[in-house]
């Protein structure tokens, strides 16, 4: 059994977050819950993390909830279970909130099973790449639940309600090249790939303007709950801020100087 329930690294400018119970697909736990909070909150502050990549240890990315715990604290204590159901699910939505307003790029590597707050999580993530065996599932329906993790307020936002219905009312399970068609996933690679593929993807990331790149995913992140008058301010708003960085005044130096551009985040 894994002792600790999710991993991190900071190497280069990349912080790298894994979830680390492969021998239940990476269910997610009371203490994998408290362990992302701690680290997202730790590379939202720290500037040396320029970007943010989620992955699953072993074979699959995250296989949902921990079902056979729910089982066990229902039918062994149900009131206590029940008195505190939706704490858990607030704490865990403070995981989606870090990672939501990062003003970094978050990336999430999947394989395998992304199901039930697995698919919530690639949901709540920036950018999001898979290998060619990568499946998926929105299951809560299965045992008889709705769903969290931000899955019902970004799955709309990003295939549309009638196909976020589907998702949601049936739980079918739906493979690699249909959630890439839908917009759940930017790129699929072969299996192979995967990490290769992903640390290009993050290298890309954490060497570009960072600073900017927060606010070009503030903007769009909300941009679906502003009226175009809110927006169009915020928008002139963080592009003078970001005219004021050092990455900006580099970018047009390179451009003129006919070089190769080298962004701080700042």
């Amino acid at each position: 059994m894994s002792e600790q329930h999710v991993l991190s690294e900071v190497k280069d400018g990349i912080g790298t977050i894994t979830l680390n119970r492969p021998e239940v697909l990476n269910a997610l736990s009371s203490q994998m819950t408290e362990g992302l909070i701690e680290i997202t909150r730790a590379f939202e502050k720290d500037a040396a993390v320029r970007c943010v990549v989620i992955k699953g240890a072993g074979e699959h990315f995250m296989a949902g909830g921990d079902i056979k715990g729910f089982h066990k604290s229902l039918t062994e204590d149900r009131e206590r279970h029940l008195a505190s159901f939706e704490m858990r699910v607030v704490k865990a939505h403070q995981l989606i909130y870090h990672l939501r307003r990062m003003e970094k790029p978050v990336i999430a590597s999947v394989q395998g099973a992304a199901a039930g707050f697995g698919l919530s999580l690639i949901l709540a993530c920036d950018l999001a790449i898979a290998s060619d065996d990568a499946f998926f599932t929105l299951a809560y329906r299965h045992i008889g639940l709705s769903a969290d993790g931000g899955a019902t307020y970004f799955l709309p936002r990003i295939v549309g309600e009638r196909k976020a219905l589907q998702i949601a009312l049936l739980g079918d399970r739906f493979k690699a090249p249909e959630a890439k068609d839908v917009g759940i996933l930017n790129w699929i690679v072969p299996r192979a790939e995967l990490s290769a593929e992903t640390a290009k993807l993050a290298r890309k990331m954490a060497d570009g303007p960072t600073f900017a790149l927060g606010k070009a995913k503030a903007l769009i992140r909300g941009s679906l709950d502003n009226s175009w008058d809110e927006h169009s301010h915020r928008e002139a708003e963080y592009l003078a801020a970001c005219a004021a960085t050092s990455d900006h005044l580099e970018g047009l130096k390179a451009f003129i100087e006919k070089r190769p551009v080298k962004f701080q985040g700042r």
